[in-house]
């Protein structure tokens, strides 16, 4: 399989629900295969955390064998919310792992992150694979989560150097990442 891969922007047909499985929903159903990471996709599309430059898809001969999401979360500290992103989602159809697409995707959204002005992303994810993209334990930076996850899987990365000096606290997500939420 030739791998020609363009990362991009999503476009509102890239969003469109097809039956052919061309569709970014379809796409995290088929990689995933439950229904929790493509319906979070579109809750976080309906919201104020939506930044639509910051959802961005893998193509390879004009089929969507990707997808990357950010979107905004808070740390609360000392009494003030803080905006920072969260890379929300982030998938690759099946037959197309394990051949360098995730790691474009996220190269590529954390560039565009820091172009957009952004200086924080957090991640809940595999110790394993997102160190290599900056992000470290974020209890490292006295930041913790409100819910029972493993101290090593909450990572934050440092977009600007020193951005969370002075930070600690408890990241918030929104109610969309909720498995029962809006």
């Amino acid at each position: 399989m030739k791998l020609q891969i363009d990362i991009r922007t999503e476009t509102a047909v890239d969003r469109e629900e097809q039956e052919s499985q061309e569709s970014i929903y379809d796409l995290h159903l088929t990689a995933f295969g439950r229904k929790v990471e493509p319906e979070l996709v579109g809750k976080i599309r309906a919201t104020e955390n939506y930044i639509p430059e910051l959802s961005l898809v893998a193509v390879n001969e004009d089929k969507i064998v990707g997808h990357l999401l950010f979107s905004i979360i808070t740390i609360e500290s000392e009494g003030k919310e803080i905006p920072v992103l969260a890379l929300s989602v982030i998938s690759v159809l099946p037959e197309y792992q394990k051949k360098g697409i995730g790691t474009k995707l996220i190269k590529r959204g954390l560039e565009e992150c820091r172009r957009l002005g952004h200086n924080v992303v957090i991640v809940i994810g595999h110790s394993s694979y997102y160190p290599r993209f900056g992000f470290v334990p974020a209890s490292g930076y006295g930041l913790s989560v409100p819910f029972e996850a493993p101290d090593e899987a909450v990572m934050a990365a440092e977009l600007t150097p020193g951005a969370l000096n002075g930070i600690s606290g408890t990241i918030q997500y929104p109610p969309e990442f909720a498995e029962d939420g809006p």
